[in-house]
């Protein structure tokens, strides 16, 4: 797996249209809700001071298939907001957005220098899932903050500390994320 820079036009785009879905952008506060996300959104996203996106790929190519990004980074009080979103959903729930996930974290804090970082999800978004095997800590919640659909939903609140991070074994996770069957077959 590579974590790629939005810096190609072309992944700009990609990231754009995964960031532009109904099934992704509800989750998500790009834009204010107002603004479309755009290839130019993303473009200048990439390259503010206040945001740090990754592509990441898949294992057996340089195909992105989703993206994890930090924003509101600052560099005074050390700390930021992580987000992602799976863009090739062929490739659900086999890991690949926690590896990424990971690895994003271990470049905010050994790289950006980072203390804190937070993120938050809606009351039943699938990547609770990813947040909690990342360590994230739960630290509140904001009853009726978000809406789909005009339903109010709560915001579940969660961070980590930098002291508090362990990058994922990324081969270790491949054994342990397999089917049991395939396991039993390798044993034989």
């Amino acid at each position: 797996m590579k974590l790629l820079p939005l810096y190609d036009p072309k992944l700009c785009a990609l990231v754009a249209v995964w960031l532009a879905r109904k099934e992704n952008a509800q989750w998500l506060e790009l834009g204010n809700g107002r603004q479309p996300v755009t290839p130019t959104l993303v473009s200048v996203m990439a390259r503010r001071d206040t945001h740090f996106l990754r592509a990441y790929t898949s294992d057996s190519g340089d195909e992105p298939i989703g993206i994890v990004a930090l924003s509101s980074l600052d560099p005074v009080f050390k700390c930021a907001t992580f987000w992602g979103v799976s863009g090739d959903k062929s490739y659900r729930h086999r890991g690949y957005s926690t590896i990424a996930s990971s690895k994003l974290m271990t470049l905010a804090f050994r790289d950006l220098g980072l203390r804190s970082v937070n993120t938050w999800a809606v009351d039943g978004n699938p990547s609770l899932r990813t947040i909690r095997r990342l360590g994230f800590r739960y630290a509140g919640r904001l009853r009726q903050s978000h809406a789909i659909d005009g339903r109010p939903c709560d915001r579940l609140l969660f961070d980590l500390l930098a002291s508090e991070h362990r990058e994922l074994d990324e081969r270790r996770w491949r054994r342990i994320d397999r089917p049991v069957r395939d396991a039993v077959c390798e044993a034989r």
